[in-house]
């Protein structure tokens, strides 16, 4: 774990925020290594670790399965959730203070999680997901409740064009009376994408404006994909 939390300490934090402050998003190579990859594979039928399990399918999310974790957390989610919140509040507060939002995000993940509670989402937001052979993501936003905090990560446990083929990541953002844009990623296994919940902003004319933005995955062309994602609210249900 020493290890682990070495590579979040030694991360370019300042690269990373001018990649979230053009892009809305930044990927950071080879967080996790691939025996940690391998071991949270492993546990992805154990399930002691979980809360919920969702059939995408059924709620017309896509075709494949994810499962939320359960408090308390494994100690390499945990940590990853502890160590990088503190890096990407500053980049949230920026953004709320451009945007002219009235808000602002604590810098410790323990004081959000209070904010949570207090608007009694209490539920951990991690979760792991599986894809097969066909399998996709629809576009959506990872909310969960009045509290959000606008910037989430995704860590990549498989990788692409050895263990699958296809589910790329995609990121859609909705410009105001205009066309939306699309952007494709494909980081390989260990990489961690950050990436924005929910809006970025985007330097115009006259200012800054708010850009919305989505996310989900193609579809699988074939083998399992799995992937790591870490939300940093929690959620209601």
């Amino acid at each position: 774990m020493e290890n682990l939390i070495t590579k979040l300490e030694t991360t370019d934090w300042q690269l990373v925020s001018e990649s979230m402050n053009e892009k809305g998003f930044a990927i950071i190579p080879k967080i996790l290594s691939a025996k940690q990859c391998k071991e949270l594979i492993h546990e992805y039928n154990n399930e002691k670790l979980y809360r919920k399990t969702v059939v995408m399918e059924r709620y017309r999310f896509g075709l494949g399965e994810y499962k939320y974790f359960n408090y308390p957390l494994p100690k390499i989610i945990q940590t990853i959730r502890e160590t990088i919140y503190p890096k990407l509040s500053p980049i949230a507060n920026l953004w709320m203070k451009v945007l002219n939002i009235n808000k602002t995000f604590p810098k410790t993940l323990k004081e959000l999680q209070s904010l949570c509670h207090q608007n009694k989402q209490l539920k951990p937001t991690p979760l792991i997901l599986k894809y097969g052979k066909g399998g996709f993501n629809t576009l959506h936003q990872d909310l969960y409740g009045d509290v959000y905090f606008p910037i989430q990560t995704v860590l990549f446990l498989t990788e692409p064009d050895t263990d699958f083929t296809g589910g790329e990541f995609v990121l859609t953002q909705h410009t105001p009376r205009a066309q939306s844009k699309a952007i494709v990623l494909k980081p390989k296994k260990g990489d961690m994408l950050i990436f924005t919940t929910n809006f970025r902003p985007i330097k115009g004319t006259r200012g800054y404006y708010r850009a919305n933005m989505k996310h989900g995955v193609s579809e699988v062309i074939s083998g399992e994909r799995y992937t790591l994602g870490i939300i940093f609210h929690d959620a209601t249900n």
